[in-house]
């Protein structure tokens, strides 16, 4: 194996001769990676193509003992560490340029046991493998809308989707899991046992270690859903907007209703001559009885007159996957988002307005309604602390050109300041960009804690390539 060159913690660079990197395989029992090697392109790949680092060395873990491995053979040598579950994360935090990558990608196993009602899911696993398992059971845990996104990824930042108005955060689901601290040591973690680092894995990110194993509570669901989109065209926008935010006060805690402004996709439902024209589309889940969720979502058939109405009983697995065409890896991504506790005259207003001149025909302005479940927890239980907000915003802009960088992201900051006032100054932490700086906003009155928790589990931040906390 050629020699890796790689950086220390503090910031100088080490090279790993031939001896050095046959005493990390020696105790791994997946594969180690370096420059060079015809599997490192394509195994530093991550899904936003923005994101382009260049690791020393990669260890792809097979298991938990590997994890243990690799965490003491960095932190015996002072390197620079970065980990990687899925590779879902906007702001690319899973890669470093010249740090030692742990990639979980391997360890995707999901075990669902149907009669407890809980699964145990691998670092590694993607959403539509957890939605695939538990289905066969017609059971699911609320998790995020894009079946290639982590699970590991989603959980750490909170975790929010289709269900969790009904059934609460994909957090609030977690009853335990497996951590590989700073030390290499192997904790399980619940409300009984280590129970300051479970209420800090819950929201706090990958600050604390690297969780291993997540053992989450199922709910039944499905097998089939009233759900769909229901497609407006954008001159009503301004009116369904007034509309959909009255509706959404009386929602049920069954029924999410999510907006979304972009250029109609080619759904098979809706005329070929709006395909790629600037609509707003009201998408929807009803998570009952399908005759409760017919009911429920004729009315969002009401908000204007629209040009298309996908509103049917789907598969739940499927409906999981239907926005996966939209979000494949390899394109160019930027996101800016806040939160909100409502839609305010003024809100809907911009978003009217630079949804009319959004800058690329893929970018997308979606309004994803929380409240319910989520909201009826405490600030405090748990790292993630906004219960109040009632509308998460995400201006994801997405294109293919490197030329268009600048176009798109001043965009995206332009419309993020114009919002600003309107927002409640909290952000979702999985929604932060590469060049941000909001874990203050991300984590508010809970951060203190969250550095407490940081100085005892990993006092020198070996875990920094993060959303980092500084231990305090």
């Amino acid at each position: 194996m050629a020699m890796a060159e790689i950086r220390s913690l503090n910031g100088t660079m080490l090279t790993l001769d031939d001896e050095t990197l046959d005493e990390l395989c020696a105790g791994i029992r997946g594969e180690i990676i370096v420059a060079g090697q015809e599997a490192y392109d394509d195994t530093r790949q991550i899904w936003n193509a923005m994101i382009d680092r260049r690791p020393g060395v990669i260890v792809r873990c097979s298991g938990t003992a590997d994890v243990r491995h690799a965490v003491r053979f960095a932190r015996s040598r002072n390197l620079l560490v970065s980990v990687r579950g899925a590779g879902h994360n906007i702001a690319g935090k899973s890669l470093a340029d010249e740090a030692l990558l742990i990639d979980l990608s391997a360890m995707h196993s999901v075990q669902v046991d149907p009669e407890r009602r809980i699964a145990t899911v691998g670092p590694g696993a993607t959403l539509g493998d957890l939605d695939h398992e538990a289905q066969q059971y017609g059971l699911a845990v609320p998790v995020g809308i894009n079946s290639t996104t982590g699970v590991g990824g989603l959980t750490l930042g909170g975790g929010f989707g289709w269900i969790s108005r009904k059934h609460g955060l994909t957090i609030d689901n977690l009853i335990a899991a497996e951590v590989v601290t700073a030390d290499g040591e192997r904790l399980r973690c619940d409300a009984h046992q280590h129970p300051d680092l479970f209420w800090a894995i819950r929201g706090g990110g990958g600050n604390f270690g690297i969780v291993t194993s997540f053992e989450f509570r199922l709910h039944a669901v499905g097998p089939m859903v009233m759900s769909g989109p229901v497609v407006y065209p954008y001159d009503q926008a301004r009116d369904v907007l007034h509309a959909y935010r009255s509706v959404c006060k009386d929602n049920p805690d069954e029924l999410t209703v999510w907006a979304v402004i972009r250029d109609a996709p080619p759904l098979p439902f809706l005329d070929p001559q709006d395909h790629g024209k600037l609509s707003l589309i009201i998408v929807a889940l009803y998570n009952g009885p399908m005759d409760a969720g017919e009911k429920a979502l004729a009315t969002l058939r009401e908000l204007g007159e629209p040009i298309a109405d996908g509103f049917a009983p789907h598969p739940f697995i499927a409906f999981q996957q239907a926005f996966d065409p939209l979000l494949t890896p390899g394109a160019r991504n930027y996101w800016k988002s806040h939160n909100f506790a409502s839609l305010s005259d003024e809100l809907i207003d911009m978003l009217v307005e630079y949804g009319g001149k959004l800058p690329s025909p893929q970018s997308e302005i979606f309004l994803a309604q929380l409240g319910g479940q989520i909201n009826r927890v405490a600030s405090d239980a748990t790292a993630y602390p906004h219960r109040d907000v009632e509308f998460v915003m995400n201006v994801h802009t997405r294109w293919d050109d490197v030329g268009d960088d600048r176009a798109c992201i001043a965009w995206a900051r332009e419309f993020f300041d114009a919002t600003k006032p309107m927002a409640t100054g909290g952000v979702y932490v999985n929604f932060i960009s590469e060049d941000e700086e909001r874990v203050d906003g991300a984590y508010g009155g809970n951060y203190a804690r969250l550095a407490q928790v940081k100085a005892q589990y990993d006092p020198e931040n070996f875990f920094r390539v993060n959303q980092n906390i500084a231990p305090g």
